[in-house]
């Protein structure tokens, strides 16, 4: 079944002129080869790989081409993939960024006493205004409260710290508020020492809009030295499903 095109083929070529020969070779190729009803060595065939890519005579160069498409289009979709997770990665780590330290400024205090803050007759916020740190901008000076930007867990402390004249009264209660209820407090009343400190740490789960801050209980006072009276917080991770 091979001999008539093989044939066919050869006398072309011997007709033709040289230059005849060379343009036209690859068309009387691709002809004799749609004429034939017989499968060759390569299982699959393709006139049009052969012809017009002239990379391979099967069909076989087809699929690998498919194959290198769909390579492609799947490390493009990666890489979108990679890219979106790239800024969701920094939109988050970006959340994370909610920090403040505040300290009490002795030349910046209403008290009822020199040197004081208290005494007073209902419970009154402590104002940190010595500001160190305000990532976030959670922490407002003027009311003396963090305000969450957003949910999640945060840690905070307070450093409570007074001093009195020797034969003083130490006679203090700071409270940690979490909007209007009592979360942690340190106290002191005693008369055998002129100076005490106390930290306490909590760790509270916050919505977006809780407030936290320390309060003065009314009756009690902090003196002296009051710059090492201090409240900090962080956000240790933020609510995922906010």
């Amino acid at each position: 079944m091979l001999v008539l095109p093989v044939l066919f083929l050869l006398r072309a070529l011997l007709l033709s002129g040289h230059v005849e020969a060379q343009s036209s070779t690859l068309e009387i190729m691709k002809l004799a080869s749609m004429s034939l009803t017989e499968p060759l060595t390569c299982d699959k065939w393709d006139c049009d790989c052969t012809f017009n890519r002239q990379r391979s005579c099967c069909c076989g160069a087809n699929e690998m081409y498919q194959l290198e498409d769909s390579i492609y289009e799947r490390i493009k979709n990666l890489w979108q993939g990679v890219s979106t997770l790239k800024y969701s990665v920094m939109d988050l780590s970006g959340g994370y960024k909610i920090a403040f330290k505040a300290t009490m400024d002795p030349n910046n205090i209403d008290g009822s006493l020199k040197g004081c803050f208290g005494i007073f007759t209902s419970n009154v916020p402590i104002p940190y205004t010595s500001i160190s740190l305000n990532d976030g901008n959670g922490y407002n000076p003027t009311l003396g409260a963090f305000t969450a930007p957003r949910a999640g867990v945060y840690l905070f402390s307070a450093t409570v710290y007074s001093s009195v004249e020797k034969d003083g009264r130490l006679y203090h209660k700071v409270q940690m508020m979490l909007n209007n209820i009592v979360v942690a407090s340190v106290w002191e009343d005693n008369r055998e020492d002129t100076e005490d400190s106390a930290t306490q740490v909590a760790v509270l789960e916050l919505k977006r809009g809780d407030q936290v801050y320390m309060e003065l209980m009314f009756g009690r006072k902090l003196c002296n030295h009051l710059q090492h009276n201090t409240f900090t917080g962080f956000m240790l991770y933020p609510e995922t499903n906010e």
